[in-house]
């Protein structure tokens, strides 16, 4: 049975080492891509807790469409029937201002503790660009990264970076590895085939068209009802 979202901050875990699975974004709107990805790594790591993090103002992207609180729910939708405990965190939303992952990670390890197993969620493209990110060679001071990709990327130069991909491949470890240390390793997935694009949900729906397989029922049902992308 899957367990229904909630929103404190709070780890629901037991033992020495949690470990919390977090996927960030800006959710306008989730789709079928940030869920699969998400029960991907629930499933490799068996983490304690899915940490979601709408994202508040973020410094890549301008213009979201979606109110905050829209967003939340229609994340707390998407994520209501996963096999593990769900925390929607609204931590970037209230911060107000310009935000950075860095920054939230450093809030979460805060909150967390030393000992917890925190491992950032991300899809491959977004390695591409990883090196432009606000101190984002200092991620790994406070996570692991886990990130998913479609079958036949490698880690070439003609995709990412050469100082992104020397990082990534001397802290490559396995899933085992990953759940029992805190922060600084990382993890390749080569197949998970999910190729969904939020502008390309918007622009379906801005055209009357219905993305019945790029976006979960229930987060369409309540676009429908609040006629959101239509503009």
């Amino acid at each position: 049975m899957g367990s229904s979202p909630m929103t404190s901050n709070q780890t629901s875990g037991p033992g020495p080492r949690p470990c919390i699975a977090v996927l960030g974004g800006s959710f306008d709107p989730v789709h079928n891509g940030h869920v699969a990805l998400a029960k991907y790594f629930v499933t490799l790591l068996a983490p304690d807790e899915l940490r979601v993090i709408p994202t508040g103002n973020p410094w890549q992207k301008h213009g979201l469409q979606a109110t905050p609180e829209q967003r939340v729910e229609m994340v707390r939708r998407a994520f209501s029937q996963q096999s593990v405990a769900v925390v929607i965190d609204q931590q970037e939303i209230q911060r107000q201002t310009a935000t950075y992952t860095i920054d939230t990670l450093q809030a979460l390890r805060a909150e967390l503790g030393p000992q917890a197993s925190i491992v950032f969620l991300m899809g491959a493209d977004q390695l591409q660009h990883l090196n432009s990110w606000q101190g984002w060679n200092r991620l790994f001071d406070y996570a692991h990264l886990g990130v998913a990709s479609r079958p036949g990327f490698a880690m070439d130069e003609s995709r990412v970076p050469a100082e992104v991909t020397r990082e990534f491949t001397r802290r490559a470890a396995t899933p085992e590895q990953i759940r029992q240390s805190a922060h600084g390793l990382t993890y390749l997935a080569k197949n998970l085939a999910v190729d969904i694009s939020a502008t390309e949900i918007r622009s379906a729906l801005h055209n009357a068209k219905r993305p019945d397989t790029l976006v979960p029922a229930a987060v369409l049902d309540y676009i429908e009802q609040h006629h959101l992308y239509k503009n």
